[in-house]
């Protein structure tokens, strides 16, 4: 779903806001080449070939037959995405591989049906886009927006099984799957819940798609949002000087033509993402490109293999090296750089642009240890990178001379209290207060703006040294001629 802006930090958020319970601010490296040409099916693939391999965190359903006819109706559904709108992001994608755009990929750790609403979807597509501008204006790039959004539903688990008072039940493994409350009837895996993940998946999609092409993210509306937000943020000044910088080249814009009412400032470009864990689900949304041959899995335009599924010879990156959607892998201070290469290897064969992002998870602490070795091992095997995460990990990059790519974030816009820290002090005294989650905590809206900024400063400030650079460069060699 192509759902298009164009698109605009102090670092507000301290360190008290990495404290735990913490959210996951998420390295993203896409792996690149320079030759996009197209490439074949890939061989010995299909799209139960994942079954020939050792499968872990599958939920094993008690009743087989009505598996396997959920799954056939599931089959015979449309596709959630479509081949063409996954290959603009991929297009998208290898220009952050490059530098020329940044990745914005966030959303909810764990979608729930009790939570599905119209509302929960707008607020978070509102702060992404609010988002969005605040990092363009930084970044001076393109933004590309990735929602954990119409299918981030399974989650992975360290145990099968959860004991609680002498009674053994299966883990909750997400709604999709079966639900949180502690009886068997509610800890069976129940296939039918597929079904209800699939219908709340297009209605979110639906939604999401009105959105970005109906007017709600036309620019001058998103800086509005962000006035608001400025006017009751406690560090108001710096916030509304960055605004009052954004309304001026709104202005110029206009000036130069581009009206409010022009497409480019009244539609936006959207796409979803999901980690890929439910592989029988993901297969039965497997569908043949008719304009290209290639198969996509249809559930979302990009999704991801986790910690716990990237085994080199596991179902999941068996399953994943034959779909063409844009792929992620989740990288923790676990990984080998000799293994990353070869699940790039794997994953991306032919070493074609913006086919991977490498979405590391690893803590400011690790991040100066272990990240650099990825890096290099990375770009000694011949890949261009794009990373991202915060401090730590922009202080690692500029070492390295490589490219912070983007960030991957768990928040929504609601306001809970599962994070402490922001200009709102929320402290650990109040994360009981509205400590929504079913699984990991999130960043609140206005805790997500404000990273945002931070973020958006040290893009800007980069950006700036990079010009001076190059003009002292320029400079340099016309006093030689």
């Amino acid at each position: 779903m192509a759902l298009k802006t164009p698109n605009f930090i102090t670092p507000s958020l301290q360190s008290n806001l990495l404290s735990k319970p913490k959210p996951r601010f998420v390295a993203i490296q896409s792996t690149t080449a320079p030759s996009s040409t197209p490439i074949n099916l890939t061989p010995n693939w299909s799209p139960t070939s994942w079954k020939s391999k050792k499968a872990v965190q599958i939920p094993v359903y008690p009743n087989k037959d009505e598996l396997d006819s959920v799954l056939k109706e599931l089959e015979r559904f449309p596709p959630l995405v479509f081949a063409g709108e996954a290959r603009n992001l991929e297009a998208r994608l290898a220009e952050a591989a490059m530098g020329k755009a940044f990745l914005l990929q966030g959303g909810d750790c764990a979608e729930s049906f009790k939570e599905f609403t119209a509302n929960n979807i707008r607020d978070t597509f509102r702060v992404l886009l609010q988002m969005g501008i605040v990092l363009a204006f930084g970044a001076g790039k393109h933004i590309i927006k990735v929602g954990r959004m119409a299918g981030q539903f399974a989650k992975p688990r360290s145990d099968p099984f959860e004991t609680k008072n002498g009674v053994t039940l299966p883990s909750y493994q997400g709604d999709n799957i079966n639900h949180e409350a502690f009886d068997e009837k509610s800890r069976t895996p129940d296939p039918q819940r597929l079904l209800r993940a699939y219908a709340q998946s297009a209605s979110t999609l639906n939604l999401l798609r009105s959105f970005a092409t109906g007017g709600y993210a036309a620019m001058q509306r998103v800086t509005q949002w962000n006035l608001d937000f400025v006017e009751h943020s406690e560090q108001g000044d710096r916030y509304m000087e960055l605004a009052q910088r954004v309304d001026e080249t709104l202005g110029f814009m206009a000036a130069c033509g581009l009206t409010p009412e022009h497409p480019i400032m009244t539609t936006t470009e959207f796409y979803t993402s999901h980690e890929c864990l439910h592989l029988p689900y993901e297969q039965a949304l497997t569908r043949e490109d008719s304009t290209s041959g290639l198969y996509y899995d249809c559930s979302a335009h990009m999704v991801w293999v986790g910690e716990r599924t990237r085994q080199l010879d596991g179902a999941h990156v068996e399953f994943l090296r034959g779909i063409s959607n844009p792929l992620g892998i989740k990288v923790s201070d676990k990984m080998d750089p000799k293994e990353l290469v070869k699940l790039c290897e794997i994953l991306n064969p032919h070493n074609k642009a913006g086919r991977l992002t490498i979405i590391t998870r690893m803590g400011a602490a690790n991040m100066p240890v272990k990240l650099p070795h990825l890096i290099r091992a990375v770009r000694q095997a011949g890949l261009i990178a794009t990373w991202s995460e915060l401090r730590a990990f922009f202080d690692v990059h500029e070492k390295e001379g490589s490219h912070p790519g983007g960030v991957h974030l768990e928040m929504t816009g609601q306001n809970v209290t599962e994070c402490v820290g922001g200009s709102k002090a929320v402290t650990l005294d109040d994360l009981s207060s509205r400590y929504h989650t079913h699984c990991d905590p999130r960043l609140n809206a206005s805790q997500s703006l404000e990273l945002a900024f931070a973020i958006s400063e040290r893009l800007r400030g980069t950006r700036i040294r990079s010009s001076s650079a190059f003009l002292n460069g320029r400079q340099g060699r016309g006093s030689v001629a």
